[in-house]
């Protein structure tokens, strides 16, 4: 799955909700450690999951506090390092979704 291809789909999903562009990208920075410029080349180079999250220069240190349930699979027993990351993000984008602040959303 390109990153790309979803990306949009997190941003409307925090818009409907009245949450901002902004406030995702801020999200998927903390998580990931990439700057908004090497967000956007990774969005502009249309790389697939895998490689956003390899070549993402930090997982937040706080990533294990990202707990519950997405998609119907806990993420605590997620065994696959790929989908766990994925799943932390879709997690996060659920979070703002549903109303959260983002001092709560960044585990701060």
């Amino acid at each position: 799955m390109i990153f790309a291809g979803v990306y949009p789909h997190y941003i409307t999903k925090a818009e409907k909700k009245n949450r901002t562009k902004a406030e995702v990208d801020e999200i998927i920075c903390w998580l990931t450690g990439y700057t908004l410029e090497n967000l956007q080349m990774q969005i502009d180079t249309k790389v697939d999951f895998e490689t956003f999250f390899e070549q993402a220069p930090q997982l937040n240190e706080n990533v294990s506090k990202i707990t519950g349930v997405i998609c119907g699979y806990r993420i605590e027993e997620i065994e696959d390092p790929l989908m766990k990351k994925v799943r932390y993000l879709d997690k996060l984008i659920d979070e703002l979704a549903k109303g959260k602040t983002m001092e709560k959303i960044l585990r701060k």
